[in-house]
C-alpha cells in the first residue's frame, strides 16, 4: 500500500466530508469517492454487504435503493453504524440500520416507488473492513412499476450521471455474468463519461449462475471485451441463501472455494473474490485521492481566499453592541454618499460596460433627448403657418392690412415659448427618475438592514421630489421671464426688414448644419431595404458626417456600399416589424418631383422644389401629379434599425446635428395644420415674413433654454441631492430617535453571516486536515489503454406514452463525454468483437446534469 500517511488518505476524505458538512451546497466541492452503478438485481447490494460482513441493506422486489447511499467504511476495533442525520447515535444492531435506511428513504420519497437524489450518509466502523467511501446508487430500470412515473428510467440515469460525471469519482460498474456484457447498462453509462476508462472498474457477479459449459474466463482475463482497469469476479449469496440467513463469512468461504475449484478460474483465484475487490478498491481510491489532492487543495484555498475579507468583517461585527451599531451606521451612510457621487460624477472603478447609468444617462437626457424634443416642436411648421394666418387676419378685422402687424408676431412667439414648457417638464421628470434609480442602486447595499434601507429610501426620495418641485418652479420662472419681454433688439434676431428681404429674395429655408464634413457618428445599423431574395435585412457599418451618410460592409471601412447626401432629408419613426425586437426609423427626401404639362400637350418638364411652402406658392395650374424622389435605389425611404431605444435616440440626436430633422406632424381629420394656398399675395407675404421672424426669435429661445435647463437642473436637483446625502441624511436618520432599531439585521442577513463564518471555519479545518497528510508514496500506475469501442454508447429510448404531470415528456440520451484515444485490440480480440463493432454508436445529445454537493 505505501507509507502510513497514504493509508490515512481515505479517512482524511471522510474527515473532509464531516468538516465540510456544515458548508452545505454553497461550496461546490467534489470529494473523491466510488460510485456503484448497475442494473436491478445485478448484485450491487450483495457486494456492499460482503464488504461489511453484515446484512444491513433493504431488500425486496423491484427498485429497492431509491436514494443514493453514501457508505463510508472505516477500519476500527469496534463495530457499529452511524447516520449523518442521527449524528451521535450508534447502531450496533444492523437490522436497525436496515430499518433506519428504509424509514429515512420513505421520509423523503414516500411509501411509493419514487426516487430522490437527496443522499443518505452512513458511516460503518468495523475491524473487518478496509477504508472505503462508496455511493450505492439506484439500479437502472427499464419499466416503471406501481405508481412510478413513466420516465423513471431517465430519472435514475440523471441521478447516476450527477455522480459519475464528477472527475473525482471512480466508477464501479457491476454486471451479472449470466447477461450479455456487451449490452451492460452500467458499462454504457461509464463509457459515456469516461471514454478512456481511467475511472472505470468492472465487477462481474453471478459467475456461479452461468449455463453449464460456459464461463467468463476471457472476460476476467481482460482479453474479451477489455477494460483499462480490468474486471474482478465475485460470487454473492443466492436468494435462497439470503432467505435462509446464510452467514456472510460462510458465503465468503464458499466464494473462495468456488474460484479455487473451478477449472476456468483457479489459476487466477488470488485475483478474484470480494476480499481482493475490497483491497483493489482501497488501493485505487487511495491512489485517486493522492492524484486529485493538489487540485483539491487549490480549490479549497481559492474559496477560502474569496471568503477571507467578508468573514473578517462579520467576525468583528457584534450585533448587540450599541457602539458597533453606531459606527456601522456612520460607515454605511458615508459609503452611500461616496457611491452616489461616483455614479453621478463618474468613476474609474467598477465601470458598467453594459448599460448607461447615473450621470452618463443624465448627460444623454440633457444633450440628446431634450434637444430632440425641442426640435420636434421647432419644426411643426404647418400648424405654425396656419396660426400666423389666423392671427394676421384677426388683427386686421374687417379691414385689409397693408403692413405686417407686430402684434401677430408677438402673439405667435409667446404661444411658441409656452410650448417649450412640455419638453422642459419632461426633461425634469426623466432626470428625477434617473436620480431615484441611482439612489436605489446605491441603497441596495443596505439590504442587510431592512429598516435602515426603508427609512433611507423614504428620506432621500422625499428630498428628490422636493428639489424636483423647486426645479420646476425655477424653470417656469425662466419661461415667464422670456414671456415678459420680447426682445426684438437681440443681436441674433433678424428683424422685420431682414425678414421681408428673406421672402422677397425667395430665400429657401435651409436647415442649420455643421460646417465642413467632419464625422459625427459611426456604428452598426440594420438596413431593412433588402429583399428576402437577397437575404433580407442585413447589418452594415454606417458613418454619418455633416454632409453624407455612408455605409460599408464592415468596420474595416474598405468596401463602401453606398453614400447618401443629406440635403433635403428628414427622418420619421417606423413601427417595429412582426416578431422584431429592433427599434426602427426611416430617412426620406423632401425634394418633390413635379410633372408639369402644357395646355396643348407640350412635352413634360421636371422641376425640383425643396420646400413644401415654396412649392405651394409657385404651383401652376398645369400640374397633373406629384411624387417624392427616391432616396435609395427604388425606395422612397431608407429604413434603418438598431438594437435598443437608447441607441435609436442617440442616432436621432446625431442626425439632428447633421441637419436631418424629424418629419412634420401630419394633418388631422379636420384639416388643422394643412398649408393654405393663399389667394392674397400680400397676406402670403405677411405670413412668410412673420414665419421667418418667429423662426429667428425661437432659435434664440431654444438656444437659451438648451443652455439654462441643464444648469438649473444640475444646481437645484443633482447638486442639492448630493449635498443632502453627504451632510443631512445622517442627521435625519438620527432625528428618527430609533438608531438601535435601524441597525436590526434581517433574518436573511443573519443566516448569511452565520453561513459565511461556518464556511470559513470549515474550509480552514479542511485545509488543516489536508496539511497533516504526506503524499509521498510508490503508487500502482494506471494500466495502459485498451480498445473499449465494443461498449456502445447509452441509447435508451423514451417510452411512447410517458407522462409527467399530464404532459408528454421527451428526454434525450445520456450525456456525451469527450472523445478519448484507445489502443488497438489484438487480432484475436478483434475477430471475437466483430459482431459488436459493426453497429454504429448513437451520439448522445443531452448535457450531463449538475453534480450534487455531498455533505
Amino acid at each position: 500500500m505505501g507509507n502510513r500517511g497514504m493509508e490515512d488518505l481515505i479517512p482524511l476524505v471522510n474527515r473532509l466530508h464531516e468538516a465540510l458538512g456544515s458548508v452545505g451546497h454553497s461550496c461546490s466541492l467534489q470529494l473523491p469517492q466510488i460510485a456503484v452503478v448497475g442494473g436491478q438485481s445485478a448484485g450491487k447490494s450483495s457486494v456492499l454487504e460482503n464488504f461489511v460482513g453484515r446484512d444491513f441493506l433493504p431488500r425486496g422486489s423491484g427498485i429497492v435503493t431509491r436514494r443514493p447511499l453514501i457508505l463510508q467504511l472505516l477500519h476500527a476495533n469496534t463495530e457499529y453504524g452511524e447516520f449523518l442525520h442521527c449524528k451521535g447515535k450508534k447502531f450496533t444492531d444492523f437490522d436497525k440500520v436496515c430499518k433506519e435506511i428504509e424509514a429515512e428513504t420513505c421520509r423523503v420519497t414516500g411509501s411509493n416507488k419514487g426516487i430522490s437524489s437527496v443522499p443518505i450518509s452512513l458511516r460503518i466502523y468495523s475491524p473487518h473492513v478496509l477504508n472505503l467511501t462508496l455511493v450505492d446508487l439506484p439500479g437502472i430500470t427499464k419499466v416503471p412499476v406501481g405508481d412510478q412515473p413513466a420516465d423513471i428510467e431517465y430519472q435514475i440515469r440523471d441521478m447516476i450521471m450527477q455522480y459519475i460525471c464528477n472527475e473525482n469519482c471512480l466508477i464501479l460498474a457491476v454486471s451479472p455474468a449470466n447477461a450479455d456484457l456487451a449490452t451492460s447498462d452500467a458499462l454504457k453509462l461509464a463509457k459515456d463519461v469516461d471514454p478512456q476508462g481511467q475511472r472505470t472498474i468492472g465487477v462481474i457477479t453471478k459467475l456461479d449462475l452461468m449455463d453449464g459449459g460456459t464461463d467468463a474466463r476471457e472476460i476476467l482475463e481482460n482479453r474479451l471485451l477489455p477494460l483499462r482497469r480490468g474486471y474482478i469476479g465475485v460470487v454473492n449469496r443466492s436468494q435462497k441463501d439470503i432467505d435462509g440467513k446464510k452467514d456472510i463469512k460462510a458465503a465468503l468461504d464458499a466464494e473462495r472455494k468456488f474460484f479455487l475449484s473451478h477449472p476456468s478460474y483457479k489459476h487466477m483465484a488470488e485475483r478474484m473474490g470480494t476480499p481482493y475487490l475490497q483491497r483493489i478498491l482501497n488501493q485505487q481510491l487511495t491512489n485517486h485521492i493522492r492524484d486529485t489532492l493538489p487540485a483539491f487543495r487549490s480549490h479549497l484555498q481559492s474559496q477560502l481566499l474569496a471568503l477571507n475579507k467578508e468573514a473578517e468583517e462579520y467576525r468583528k461585527y457584534s450585533p448587540d453592541d450599541p457602539a458597533r451599531r453606531t459606527k456601522t451606521l456612520l460607515q454605511l451612510v458615508q459609503r452611500l454618499a461616496v457611491d452616489f457621487e461616483k455614479l453621478i460624477e463618474g468613476s474609474g472603478d467598477k465601470v458598467d460596460t453594459v448599460h448607461l447609468s447615473g450621470g452618463a444617462k443624465i448627460n444623454r437626457i440633457f444633450h440628446e433627448r431634450f434637444p430632440y424634443e425641442l426640435v420636434k416642436i421647432k419644426f411643426d411648421e404647418k400648424k405654425l403657418r396656419q396660426e400666423i394666418n389666423y392671427a394676421i387676419r384677426n388683427i386686421h378685422g374687417v379691414r385689409t392690412g397693408l403692413f405686417t402687424p407686430d402684434l401677430a408676431f408677438e402673439a405667435i412667439v409667446k404661444k411658441q415659448i409656452l410650448r417649450v414648457t412640455g419638453p422642459c417638464m419632461k426633461c425634469i421628470d426623466m432626470v428625477s427618475q434617473e436620480l431615484i434609480t441611482t439612489v436605489y442602486q446605491c441603497i441596495d447595499k443596505l439590504t442587510s438592514f431592512p429598516t435602515l434601507r426603508n427609512e433611507t429610501e423614504r428620506i432621500v426620495t422625499s428630498e428628490i421630489r422636493e428639489q424636483e418641485s423647486k426645479c420646476r418652479e425655477q424653470v417656469m420662472l425662466l419661461i415667464d421671464i422670456q414671456l415678459a419681454y420680447i426682445n426684438t433688439r437681440h443681436e441674433d434676431f433678424v428683424g422685420f426688414t431682414n425678414g421681408q428681404q428673406m421672402y422677397t429674395q425667395g430665400n429657401k429655408k435651409v436647415p442649420e448644419r455643421m460646417t465642413g464634413n467632419q464625422v459625427i457618428r459611426k456604428g452598426w445599423l440594420t438596413l431593412n431595404n433588402i429583399s428576402i431574395i437577397k437575404g433580407g435585412a442585413k447589418e452594415y457599418w454606417f458613418i454619418l458626417t455633416a454632409e453624407t451618410l455612408s455605409w460599408f460592409k464592415d468596420d474595416a471601412e474598405k468596401e463602401k456600399k453606398f453614400m447618401l447626401p443629406l440635403d433635403n432629408l428628414m427622418l420619421k419613426d417606423v413601427e417595429k416589424g412582426f416578431m422584431s425586437s429592433k427599434c426602427a426609423f426611416a430617412i426620406f427626401s423632401t425634394e418633390l418631383r413635379v410633372d408639369m404639362r402644357g395646355e396643348k400637350g407640350a412635352n413634360s418638364r421636371l422641376e425640383f422644389c425643396t420646400s413644401y411652402e415654396l412649392f405651394y406658392s409657385t404651383l401652376p395650374q398645369e400640374v397633373k401629379s406629384t411624387s417624392s424622389r427616391n432616396v435609395y435605389k427604388d425606395y422612397k425611404c431608407l429604413e434603418l434599425a438598431c438594437n435598443s431605444q437608447e441607441e435609436l435616440d442617440s442616432w436621432k440626436a446625431s442626425l439632428l446635428r447633421a441637419g436631418v430633422y424629424p418629419e412634420k406632424i401630419p394633418v388631422d381629420e379636420r384639416g388643422n395644420g394643412a398649408p393654405e394656398i393663399f389667394m392674397d399675395p400680400q397676406l402670403e407675404r405677411q405670413v412668410e415674413t412673420i414665419r421667418n421672424l418667429v423662426n429667428s426669435y425661437m432659435n434664440i429661445i431654444y438656444k437659451t433654454i438648451r443652455d439654462l435647463l441643464p444648469k438649473t437642473t444640475m444646481h437645484l436637483m443633482i447638486n442639492s441631492v448630493k449635498e443632502f446625502i453627504g451632510s443631512e441624511l445622517l442627521a435625519q436618520l438620527y432625528a428618527l430617535g430609533e438608531c438601535s432599531a435601524l441597525m436590526d439585521e434581517s433574518p436573511e442577513q443573519q443566516q448569511h453571516r452565520e453561513e459565511v463564518l461556518r464556511q470559513h471555519t470549515a474550509l480552514k479545518e479542511a485545509l488543516a486536515v489536508i496539511g497533516e497528510i504526506s503524499t509521498t508514496t510508490c503508487t500502482t500506475p494506471l494500466p495502459p489503454p485498451v480498445d473499449s469501442s465494443w461498449i456502445q454508447p447509452s441509447s435508451a429510448t423514451q417510452p411512447k406514452n410517458s407522462v409527467r404531470g399530464h404532459r408528454a415528456t421527451t428526454r434525450g440520451h445520456a450525456p456525451q463525454a469527450p472523445l478519448g484515444r484507445a489502443a488497438s485490440l489484438s487480432s484475436r480480440g478483434r475477430k471475437q468483437l466483430s459482431g459488436h463493432l459493426n453497429r454504429a454508436p448513437s451520439v448522445p445529445s443531452r448535457q450531463p446534469p449538475p453534480v450534487p454537493k455531498v455533505k
